[in-house]
């Protein structure tokens, strides 16, 4: 079987579009805990599909991230690095996945419903509980706040490939070939 050097086309269009949507959601997040201007409501209409989405995409992503080949990384990095790099891949898509159904919860907790649209409305997945509404809420905030630190750290670490060491671990997702 043949090395592959890049990911799928399907996962980099993913990555890239769950990137987006990630970092769009979490200043979405942010101004909307940090505003009580006429705009709260409309952020709170993006945040709450938008949630959704995310967690339908990398429901997708996992799936062709187990079902097709993906590069290896560089015989370069020390075998602790890339032991942490697979972590941290890990560690990312499990924030991913649970940060929108501790959303999901915390709204339900609370007695609202998710609305995707005016007349589709997502069942509650919790009971209606002041108490679990006070545990999801700040819960929802860390984990906003740990993705947060997470998606800098595999900036960082993605500019340092691409940039510095230009190893093809960048390419490899970018679909960047460089010439020369």
């Amino acid at each position: 079987m043949k090395q592959v050097t890049h990911f799928h086309p399907a996962l980099r269009v993913l990555h890239w579009l769950m990137a987006a949507a990630i970092l769009s959601m979490l200043f979405i997040g942010v101004a909307m805990v940090a505003t009580v201007s006429s705009l709260h409501g409309l952020l709170v209409a993006i945040h709450k599909p938008l949630g959704v989405a995310i967690l339908l995409l990398v429901l997708v992503r996992l799936w062709l991230r187990f079902t097709t080949a993906t590069p290896p990384l560089p015989a370069s990095i020390p075998s602790v690095q890339k032991a942490l790099a697979h972590l941290s891949h890990w560690v990312l898509y499990g924030l991913m996945l649970v940060q929108p159904v501790i959303g999901w919860a915390m709204l339900s907790a609370a007695g609202y419903p998710v609305s995707l649209g005016p007349d589709f409305l997502l069942p509650p997945i919790t009971p209606v509980s002041n108490d679990l509404y006070a545990v999801l809420r700040p819960l929802h905030s860390w984990v906003a706040l740990l993705l947060f630190a997470m998606v800098m750290l595999h900036l960082a670490a993605a500019l340092l490939h691409g940039l510095i060491l230009r190893d093809g671990v960048f390419s490899s997702m970018s679909g960047y070939k460089r010439r020369g």
